[in-house]
């Protein structure tokens, strides 16, 4: 019988599991010197502890299956687990954006419970907006009863012996070999109860008064835990996953570990599953609330967003479900870093296809120069459209001096991309063909408030074609390569941006809202898809719609 493991296989056998417990617990009860190694091992191992042990409660269950089943974590669930620990070894900040229904609440507990466990003396914190949501006996929805079920759910001899009821109180578990401890906190007294080697707040993002419990515990932990999902634009939890650094993996020192928990990381949930939340939440009324709690939409209440999420994730992988063909000359785009810690961006697509996405860390322009030319140069004739005011001018100082040292290849030709520029095409019309439509000059602003708008239709198109049947010019709409390693972070970017009516009554963009930083990802994908007319014979008949 194989060891239950993690695994996206779904859904989980729990009848074997069951028997493969049984199993060992039995093995151990007739060899107790078993126990020792088995201890030992788990203390170094949370995930398989937790498969293997743990359990979590499910009451939709009811009448279909257990409502009490074993905790046997999926793939992303596990990589959570060894997050939480490289953090905590680490000492450093933690932030948890997550869709809702990912089990991510019960995987934090069991972690807690290791703690406590396995990690002597070790004092965790959890806290929560209310105090019913940290505690309430009996009620499997609080966090403290999880926890209570996750350890009355152990078999005996991994319990500390002379465990009683009385250490596993209200709001208050503990150890009473190791003196290790579980404590609860609510609302404004969350980082009261002195110091704690980790501190867990569930749903962070919904606080009333996020500031005063930030100064409460900032000398209290140095491993803070925010757990949520997004609740709009600017309070301390965006800010704080906006200021991080996405987890990939590695510690990023001095800056909070960002750990995203998507839908699509549920081995149960796929685009049909998706498509049915989606309809519903459209016919009650509240596609709102279903951006943040399922899409992670930071922006799904904010008025004036120019490209929606439903939108861009329509545009996911838009090439296989609308067969569009890989044609058309490779268009890339740079969006320069303006200093500080800004980054810069790259983007790539051939045709209508987006294939290339890349960030790295701010530094000279020369060397930033020679980066985006070498991502390109082996795909044969290519338009490096370059962010040229400011800082960006030096790209174009370090391409003159690779050409008169013959190191620019031939097949990459850069063109300056001004976003405070006069709009293309000024006389044409916002929508072609139509003589009632404003002319692009009357319309837009500059540059870069035609670019988002058309980005914003061909998004729209893209959408339409994949939800509705409609039909378009192939070459009108957009796709984005799934594998794209930035794939979460260029979703959330590209709906970041607002639209309103400046001084003159032209459109004007926005893209950085109050409390977010710049969209460098997203703006590098604005510039390849409006490109300026190149004077470079591949490329004067090129006219993207």
């Amino acid at each position: 019988m194989p060891t239950p493991c993690t695994t996206n296989d779904w859904p989980i056998d729990y009848v074997q599991v069951f028997a493969w417990r049984q199993q060992q617990v039995l093995r151990i009860r007739e060899r107790p010197e078993l126990l020792t190694g088995a201890l030992a091992y788990y203390a170094d191992h949370p995930v398989e502890f937790i498969n293997h042990w743990c359990d979590t409660y499910d009451p939709r269950n009811a009448g279909t299956g257990p409502t009490r089943m074993p905790l046997v974590l999926f793939q992303r669930q596990a990589e959570l687990v060894e997050y939480l620990l490289a953090c905590l070894k680490a000492e450093e900040a933690a932030l948890v954006e997550k869709s809702r229904d990912m089990g991510a609440t019960w995987v934090c507990c069991a972690f807690s419970v290791w703690l406590w466990l396995f990690w002597p003396g070790s004092a965790v914190g959890w806290g929560s907006r209310k105090e019913q949501l940290v505690d309430k006996i009996g009620d499997p929805d609080s966090i403290f009863e999880k926890m209570r079920m996750i350890i009355t759910g152990l078999p005996r001899f991994f319990l500390p012996a002379g465990l009683k009821s009385e250490h596993m109180a209200y709001m208050r578990l503990v150890n009473p070999v190791t003196s290790a401890t579980i404590t609860g906190e609510a609302g404004d007294n969350i980082g009261r109860g002195g110091r704690k080697l980790i501190y867990f707040k569930d749903e962070s993002a919904w606080y009333e008064r996020p500031e005063k419990i930030e100064a409460a515990l900032g000398d209290n932990t140095r491993v803070q835990v925010d757990l949520s999902s997004v609740n709009g634009l600017g309070n301390v939890f965006h800010r704080r996953r906006e200021a991080g650094a996405d987890w990939c993996g590695e510690i990023v020192p001095g800056r909070t570990q960002v750990f995203v928990m998507d839908w699509r990381d549920h081995p149960a949930k796929d685009e049909a599953w998706y498509e049915r939340r989606r309809a519903k939440a459209e016919a009650d009324g509240l596609q709102h609330v279903f951006a943040q709690e399922v899409d992670r939409n930071y922006s799904a209440a904010v008025d004036g967003v120019i490209i929606p999420s439903e939108w861009v994730k329509a545009a996911i992988d838009a090439h296989i479900a609308l067969k569009i063909p890989e044609t058309g000359p490779w268009v890339s785009a740079l969006d320069v870093a303006d200093g500080g810690g800004d980054t810069n961006a790259q983007a790539g697509r051939k045709g209508v296809i987006l294939r290339f996405l890349e960030e790295w860390g701010a530094r000279d322009t020369a060397q930033t120069a020679r980066n985006a030319v070498a991502n390109v140069e082996e795909l044969g004739p290519v338009q490096l459209q370059y962010d040229c005011i400011g800082v960006g001018s030096g790209v174009k100082a370090e391409a003159n001096n690779l050409n008169d040292q013959g190191q620019m290849p031939k097949a990459v030709h850069l063109v300056p991309w001004n976003a405070g520029a006069a709009v293309q095409y000024p006389k044409g019309r916002v929508i072609e063909g139509d003589k009632d439509s404003p002319l692009n000059e009357d319309f837009y602003a500059n540059l870069k408030a035609q670019a988002w708008w058309e980005l914003r239709n061909r998004f729209y198109r893209t959408w339409r074609a994949r939800i509705e049947g409609a039909k378009y010019d192939l070459e009108t709409l957009i796709s984005i390569d799934s594998t794209l390693p930035k794939l979460r972070q260029l979703e959330k970017e590209l709906s970041q941006a607002t639209a309103s009516r400046g001084a003159r009554l032209k459109l004007v963009v926005d893209k950085t809202p109050e409390g977010t930083k710049s969209p460098n990802l997203a703006d590098a994908v604005v510039m390849a898809y409006w490109p300026i007319e190149s004077r470079t014979p591949v490329f004067t008949k090129v006219r993207m719609a």
